[in-house]
């Protein structure tokens, strides 16, 4: 009876969205007023990551029953957003009563939908690895179409979208599709017999790829940290996000900070990550500098409980870093633009592994006949890869074709301490809430 009475209630009051560009001078304001339900933060953020935009600062309140969000957001140029479609898009999406988000799902796997052919999978990362994954499906006669491969801990996940090559469809041949489980899951599992891979069937298209990623690492504990002796190499640790877990008791909260190396969609990976871990955002606030971002929220595990144990405080902080670490865009990028043909993959990383080359993370895509693909490299050890490596690629695959986009930026400096501050009557500190005027003339 209750779930049904906040049905109705939802109904009753449909989500509504203002998209502001005149009040502020350099963003769009975006505020999304609701009826609140658990996940409806991520639902919005979601949506705003689907059109790549760049938050800047935010003001989360969701106590009670209602729920109320405001989003400074920029393009990827760092202009206002005047493109009517986006705008409508933005709309149509979050003033649904629909659920934005489908539910999480435990398994991963292969299986066919209409267009293409969905593979999930996870396991131990090992220099090469992407290589022969590619070699193995173009032996199969697969043709990738979309992929997004990320590393980290020394773990790997992949969601992978192939046609057959001979048809351009789906694959649909049930014992085709037990071959390419059997021979990837043999690839991935390598050497190792610590931790197995992991492939099984499951249903195509229920969730964003990117959330399946994080769930995909998230199952298989990359936030574990890895003592091997290649993973020991001395890091900066400016570069390194630094998180923070406390006690709000007054409030009965726990106050979770994050100082990091900003970058796209890292609000969407926290709240992915908090939200798949069964926690709820009662208040919150994102600012970002030049380099820096810095976040705050006051959360409860959906029971309405605070952390409430060292050890589940210490997993929070290991997860979170672990969210913000995934798509951090380590090593140099590469991007690769040429005609697509079956088995270019397999020839491009190739190419990377015999060069020495380690793929710490890839976006794959095809438009229009066109393969866009981005590398993220490093060499073997993790560090720098030598440019004299990367001119000798660039002549294999071709000087046009294979273009330098830039190293990572340099690391912010260290955080010089964790300032704790309080978002209503004392809650945010007071140099932070300065940046919300603008902000606090919605509320």
């Amino acid at each position: 009876m209750d779930d049904e009475y906040s049905k109705f209630v939802r109904r009753m009051n449909p989500p509504r969205v203002v998209i502001d560009n005149d009040t502020c001078e350099d963003a769009t304001v975006i505020q999304v007023d609701s009826v609140n339900k658990h996940g409806i933060l991520l639902d919005v953020v979601q949506v705003l990551a689907e059109v790549n935009l760049i938050i800047t600062k935010a003001y989360i309140s969701s106590d009670g029953v209602w729920f109320m969000d405001v989003f400074n957001v920029i393009d990827q140029n760092g202009k206002k957003i005047r493109d009517r479609d986006i705008i409508n898009y933005i709309q149509m999406r979050l003033e649904s009563n629909a659920s934005f988000v489908p539910s999480m799902r435990d398994s991963v796997g292969v299986m066919p939908s209409e267009e293409h052919t969905s593979i999930e999978l996870s396991g131990t990362d090992r220099p090469g690895l992407l290589s022969e994954m590619c070699a193995v499906l173009a032996d199969l006669h697969c043709n990738v179409v979309n992929a997004e491969i990320w590393t980290h801990n020394a773990r790997a996940a992949a969601v992978v979208h192939v046609t057959d090559d001979s048809t351009g469809c789906a694959i649909k041949d049930l014992n085709r599709l037990t071959t390419i489980k059997e021979l990837l899951c043999n690839v991935l599992r390598g050497n190792s017999e610590l931790k197995a891979a992991k492939m099984t069937l499951a249903t195509p298209g229920v969730t964003n790829r990117d959330r399946r990623l994080h769930q995909l690492m998230f199952a298989d504990r990359d936030y574990e940290k890895v003592e091997r002796a290649e993973l020991q190499r001395i890091e900066d640790k400016g570069s390194r996000p630094h998180v923070t877990a406390l006690d709000c008791s007054q409030k009965d909260y726990t106050v979770v900070t994050m100082r990091s190396k900003d970058r796209p969609k890292l609000l969407f990976d926290i709240i992915c990550t908090l939200t798949d871990m069964q926690y709820v955002v009662f208040h919150g606030m994102v600012n970002t500098g030049r380099m820096e971002a810095y976040q705050e929220f006051y959360i409860r595990h959906v029971d309405g409980l605070p952390i409430s144990s060292e050890a589940e405080r210490e997993r929070v902080v290991q997860c979170l870093e672990a969210a913000i670490e995934r798509r951090a865009s380590e090593g140099l990028e590469l991007q690769l633009c040429t005609d697509d043909r079956v088995g270019l993959l397999s020839d491009i990383t190739r190419i990377f592994r015999e060069n020495s080359l380690c793929i710490k993370r890839a976006e794959i895509s095809t438009k229009g006949g066109k393969a866009i693909d981005t590398f993220y490299v490093t060499d073997v050890t993790g560090n720098t890869v030598d440019p004299k490596i990367i001119d000798s690629v660039r002549r294999q695959i071709g000087q046009t074709i294979l273009q330098v986009r830039r190293n990572s930026s340099p690391p912010p400096k260290a955080p010089q301490g964790t300032t704790m501050g309080y978002l209503f009557g004392n809650l945010f500190k007071a140099r932070s809430f300065q940046n919300f005027k603008l902000i606090r003339s919605y509320s």
